[in-house]
């Protein structure tokens, strides 16, 4: 039996608690500053309340300001917050872990330097370790999983990644079930890169639906699916040259990773939700500041990082003026309310 302490209390931290607990390992789950309710009510009632679900037993839940006695003779630590949180997280767990550290990250998404270089989020928190980032041992959960339906135990394939095989394997133990299927991979950056990458396509998965909605079509019976397979096409595309320009194997974006992860976060969420407004003809900042205020969209978030970066590294010469037609596109329409007008001259290397 392991003992694991996760920072972070949202759904996809507490849901694999589920497979963590099913295999008799002991989690204390702590919350951040934002997640005192949460914790509040898995302490009174045993129920995470955006899941409503009863968490399981074996499962402790704390607040912030027990983190160090939570953490206390953790065999596994696990950074559980999403990207808007990651500065944050690493400053938390710089603190609270010691050297030689297992250390399992589930926050996607990228960082961009002012000349356009991107990071994976491990890579942002390693930073702000310093040199006891080379005294830890560094793994990411990758993959399509729906937190909900990791926590009601249905079948999810993911991969877990690192740079050691032997500590990727251990970890992966931890948490293999049944229902939990877990493959590894040594491509640390392609399998990273992929997360945050896949939340940027996955922006365009509502417009076909919003555009049928805006026609009043969207009960006909012949619908946009060429146009929406056309979209995660380039977007898969676009995926595996992201890899490559951070240096991992483009490969790896042909599975679970890459479009597999794109695949079900293209078939509902926020990010969708979002996507359909805009397809219906609502400017983007319209949608920001009126439809979803206050709703946390990772994969706008994505594109507002990703498609900044893209102008500096043309810029410099690291990329082409035709690279990543698509991200640029997005970004236009969530940075510059850009009506959807698809570029597809520009898609698939150019249309001859």
């Amino acid at each position: 039996m392991a003992k694991i302490a996760i920072l972070g209390a949202g759904i996809m931290a507490t849901a694999l608690t589920w497979p963590l607990t099913d295999n008799g390992h002991e989690v204390a789950l702590v919350g951040t500053h934002l997640d005192e309710e949460i914790i509040r009510s898995i302490q009174d009632s045993g129920v995470h309340p955006n899941l409503d679900l009863k968490v399981p037993e074996g499962v402790t839940a704390h607040q912030l300001a027990e983190a160090e006695t939570a953490f206390e003779g953790a065999d596994l630590v696990m950074s559980g917050v999403n990207s808007f949180g990651v500065d944050w997280v690493a400053d938390q767990l710089k603190r609270l872990v010691k050297p030689g550290a297992k250390i399992l990250s589930i926050t996607k998404g990228m960082q961009a330097d002012e000349d356009g270089t991107l990071h994976i989020l491990p890579e942002v928190i390693q930073r702000h370790f310093g040199d006891l980032a080379d005294q830890c041992q560094w793994a990411a959960i990758t993959g399509p999983s729906i937190a909900g339906e990791v926590a009601v135990r249905h079948d999810t394939c993911v991969v877990f990644t690192s740079t050691d095989q032997e500590y990727v394997d251990w970890v992966a133990d931890l948490f293999r079930t049944d229902y939990y299927h877990v493959w590894t991979t040594t491509d640390f950056i392609g399998a990273e890169v992929s997360a945050a990458a896949k939340n940027i396509y996955a922006f365009g998965g509502g417009f076909a639906a919003g555009i049928l909605q805006a026609q009043g079509k969207d009960k006909d019976r012949y619908v946009m699916f060429n146009y929406a397979a056309a979209l995660f096409a380039q977007g898969a595309v676009e995926l595996k040259q992201f890899i490559e320009l951070l240096g991992g194997d483009p490969k790896t974006g042909d599975g679970l990773c890459g479009v597999g992860d794109m695949f079900v976060t293209s078939m509902g969420g926020r990010n969708v939700k979002a996507g359909t407004y805009v397809g219906s003809g609502v400017p983007f900042s319209e949608v920001r500041d009126v439809h979803m205020k206050g709703v946390t969209l990772e994969g706008v978030a994505a594109i507002r990082v990703v498609g900044a970066a893209l102008k500096p590294l043309t810029e410099r010469g690291v990329i082409q003026p035709e690279d990543f037609p698509f991200c640029r596109y997005l970004y236009e329409i969530i940075a510059e309310d850009a009506p959807l007008e698809m570029p597809w001259s520009l898609f698939f290397g150019g249309e001859k």
